[in-house]
């Protein structure tokens, strides 16, 4: 199969997570995937074997948004170093109608943003790895358990030029140049603990009206300026020691857009304070983020982050969720009830 193939492979899931008929979309995965699938979901979904397991959690966000569809605005494929992958954003959207993990009913419509990967050997999907923005469902419905994010939250948009649902063949001189940069800018990132801010040459890489859309909790930052000062700042003073191992983090391309990926990717120790108003506590953790970036020009004008920040929290012993319901304000709602 070819990366177009790929493509149209996950564009027949999609299509039936568009109208969420449940059935139609199991008799095509069941088709097009493993029986021993991996799937990697974000805190606290988990992880586990097989279609069955992400439809399960599939089926449960339809039980409280009954009207549930699944919305995507960028679709991309390429090589990695351990095989294709084809890489999905976009949002779940439905009107809330009952708790789901414990967020309590609005009766108004919500938004969720997703970022999934799927891995595909030989014609079949052999690993899912998908971050939903849970703590997006939360803020949108008045339980926000966290400090308040330095960035703007909000539901990120598509990308500017609408082109994110790629088709066709793959342009692969195209694909590389957009890697090479994305790649050479990261490598640069790393520059900063020796040579500066001056080291990163950040002008070299990022355009003057880049977006970094940031998760729940972070939010979205704009230009430069914007990226450092509620982002990259925050995040170096808590992680000092910030890195990827090696192997760890999985890039492909396809035209003006790269991804990439890794079940971790990141390994840290969180010794400051100043991100998400944690202080530091000393703890070895790890992180997980399913990113995008959309070239244009030379210069990288849109960055889709998704971190799953519940699974740090967890790492470092805040139950989010408990937090969250005590604000809930139906006791119905929470998982306990006061003894």
């Amino acid at each position: 199969m070819s990366h177009p193939d790929h493509r149209k492979l996950l564009t027949r899931w999609a299509q039936h997570l568009y109208d969420f008929d449940l059935p139609a979309f199991l008799e095509v995965a069941r088709a097009s995937s493993s029986p021993d699938m991996a799937v990697h979901l974000c805190h606290p979904l988990g992880s586990g074997e097989g279609i069955d397991f992400f439809a399960q959690h599939l089926n449960n966000l339809a039980q409280a948004w009954p009207d549930l569809e699944r919305r995507e605005y960028i679709q991309m494929a390429g090589p990695a170093d351990d095989g294709d992958w084809v890489g999905c954003g976009g949002y779940y959207t439905g009107v809330s109608l009952a708790p789901w993990l414990d967020i309590p009913a609005t009766g108004h419509q919500l938004v969720m943003r997703f970022h999934e990967f799927f891995k595909i050997q030989d014609g079949k999907v052999v690993e899912i790895q998908a971050i939903w923005d849970i703590p997006e469902v939360m803020f949108q419905v008045g339980c926000w358990p966290l400090a308040p994010a330095l960035g703007k939250t909000w539901a990120a948009p598509a990308p500017a030029t609408c082109d994110g649902m790629l088709s066709g063949a793959r342009n692969e001189s195209r694909s590389a140049a957009s890697q090479a940069l994305v790649v050479d800018m990261l490598t640069h990132l790393s520059y900063l603990r020796e040579g500066g801010v001056e080291a990163m040459k950040l002008d070299q890489f990022w355009h003057p009206k880049m977006n970094w859309y940031g998760p729940a909790g972070i939010g979205t930052n704009r230009g430069i300026q914007g990226f450092r000062h509620w982002h990259q700042i925050p995040w170096r003073k808590a992680f000092t020691d910030s890195r990827s191992e090696p192997g760890s983090c999985i890039f492909f391309a396809d035209g003006d857009y790269v991804a990439v990926t890794g079940w971790p990717n990141m390994n840290m120790t969180w010794s400051g304070d100043g991100l998400m108003g944690v202080a530091g506590t000393g703890k070895e953790i790890e992180a997980r983020s399913l990113d995008f970036w959309r070239c244009e020009n030379g210069l990288i004008r849109e960055n889709w982050v998704l971190v799953d920040l519940l699974h740090m929290y967890q790492q470092i012993g805040v139950d989010v969720f408990e937090r969250m319901r005590e604000l809930s304000p139906l006791p119905l709602n929470r998982g306990r009830l006061p003894g």
